[in-house]
């Protein structure tokens, strides 16, 4: 369902959306913001601006990130439209 429905829309959409459900999970976890995330859970800085900016990101850091956020990759997916 995830791909039928992504299919409409371009890549840079796509990652612009999972960046911004990133941006959300962080907050609902209860950091403040992306530097308080990074730097309490190692990693860079500049990279989880990109990240919630919706700059590319690589599977690897999207599934390290969703580790973070004790996450599966599989319900970050469900809702993502």
């Amino acid at each position: 369902m995830f791909f039928r429905l992504m299919k409409d829309i371009s890549g840079e959409e796509r990652i612009k959306k999972i960046g911004a459900k990133i941006k959300k999970l962080r907050a609902d976890k209860g950091y403040s913001s992306y530097e308080d995330f990074a730097f309490k859970k190692g990693f860079d800085r500049k990279q989880m601006w990109r990240v919630e900016q919706g700059q590319n990101l690589k599977l690897t850091s999207l599934i390290a990130i969703l580790d973070a956020l004790e996450t599966p990759l599989s319900e970050f997916f469900r809702d993502i439209e």
